[in-house]
């Protein structure tokens, strides 16, 4: 037995290649009305990315010489003596930082990652562009875990990849609310079109065959 929905076709199931989110989902993640939560979510990361950059940026040894990012590189790629286990799990991340050790790029790096802190919280704390700015924390989250470093980045991973999530209202309160209508995302709610007139037929009720 095949039941069809009120107002649904069974050629609407079969062409269908968009599967609805849930409708918790929608309000958590869809829903305007819950934009007040991701605005605190937000600022409250982007306070964390925007001190933790801005002590970089005005540290030599991170913006100039890329010192204090080779000492946070080679203690992470050490392999101390048996019992004691490495920071880094993974040996192909292990030799991908020892590739830039090797190359200097600590001295570029350094500045990338100070500037880029700065950069992220910036734009999670006045709301631009939430979910590009959210994914590039979260990938130095991931990083930074990936190297054997746990202090906040795990809390600070989970947070960003919910704002990922919720791109389109987190930045509601904020500037997204004017940038994303501009690059087509609108926040306007879709009109329904209703049926009006005499002779216009009533809806289909649910058919069983």
């Amino acid at each position: 037995m095949t039941l069809i929905r009120k107002g649904v076709t069974p050629e609407v199931f079969k062409n269908n290649t968009i599967i609805q989110d849930s409708p918790i989902a929608r309000f958590l993640f869809s829903d305007v009305r819950f934009a007040s939560f991701w605005l605190v979510v937000r600022v409250y990361v982007g306070w964390l990315w925007l001190t933790s950059g801005w002590g970089k940026v005005q540290n030599p040894a991170w913006t100039d010489t890329g010192q204090a990012l080779l000492g946070f590189w080679k203690a992470a790629v050490a392999v101390p003596a048996p019992p004691a286990r490495p920071a880094i799990t993974f040996d192909w991340y292990r030799n991908f930082l020892q590739t830039l050790i090797d190359n200097e790029a600590y001295v570029w790096f350094g500045k990338l990652i100070a500037f880029g802190e700065v950069l992220v919280g910036i734009g999670l704390i006045v709301g631009a562009f939430v979910g590009v700015a959210a994914f590039f924390g979260a990938a130095m989250n991931f990083n930074f875990l990936l190297a054997g470093t746990a202090s906040t980045n795990p809390l600070m991973f989970l947070l960003a990849m919910l704002l990922i999530m919720a791109w389109k209202t987190a930045g509601y309160y904020g500037l997204d609310r004017i940038l994303l209508p501009i690059l087509g995302t609108p926040w306007q709610p879709i009109p329904i079109k209703t049926r009006t007139g005499t002779g216009s037929k009533p809806d289909p009720q649910p058919i069983a065959t």
